[in-house]
């Protein structure tokens, strides 16, 4: 496992922002707080007198920065994202269209999910808690997650044209088949504890590929 993947618990690095002003650099320490908190709560569960307990500081000093408990819940939101692309997308994108970029997408993604399996992945947390309530906290993470689910289809059709995968190949279809092994992982690992849930789930992502690839 990768720990360098854990974004809810990664800790913000000094030495590189060293040339951040104060102000700046507080604030990314209580979003690496915040993201910790969301993580283990939900987002919902994510208050400004929490995490002003939790950074010692005052709630008007937490306050100073998000002005709201709804700003907080996007920005962490946008962090998790941020973050989500640094380990995962960026790194994808160095390979090859096709084939070798998809399948590095959804390795760094299990990787991700497997390291998070004790936290909480933000983006599937989040969708529970959000799905019924309106706003503009719900609104970011529809859209940050729609543009991930639109990434990943690119690179399933970029597959097929590349001729990595068959040219009946259904992309909704192969979208949905990777996004329920995930899923599945998240359920049966963190709610049931079943044992071998991270083996099942590589074994069906890899045939989730497999089946399309050509004859």
């Amino acid at each position: 496992m990768r720990a360098d993947l854990k974004l809810v618990t990664q800790k913000t690095d000094t030495s590189v922002n060293k040339h951040k002003s104060k102000g700046d650099l507080t604030k990314s320490l209580i979003l690496d707080a915040a993201l910790h908190l969301a993580g283990r709560d939900g987002l919902e569960g994510l208050t400004i007198g929490l995490l002003a307990d939790r950074m010692n500081m005052s709630k008007s000093g937490v306050f100073a920065h998000f002005e709201s408990r709804e700003s907080l819940q996007i920005e962490v939101i946008q962090e998790y994202n941020r973050r989500f692309k640094q380990f995962v997308f960026d790194p994808s994108m160095k390979l090859p269209r096709g084939l070798p970029r998809l399948e590095m997408m959804l390795d760094l993604w299990i990787s991700l999910s497997i390291s998070e399996l004790t936290t909480g992945c933000i983006y599937i947390s989040g969708a529970i808690e959000l799905d019924d309530r309106p706003g503009p906290v719900r609104d970011e993470l529809v859209q940050i997650v729609q543009n991930w689910r639109s990434a990943l289809m690119r690179a399933i059709q970029q597959s097929i044209e590349e001729g990595h995968l068959r040219n009946n190949c259904d992309p909704r279809l192969m979208l949905f088949a990777i996004y329920s092994a995930i899923l599945g992982l998240q359920h049966d690992a963190r709610f049931l504890q079943v044992e071998d849930s991270i083996d099942v789930a590589k074994i069906c992502l890899k045939k989730i590929i497999d089946d399309r690839k050509p004859k």
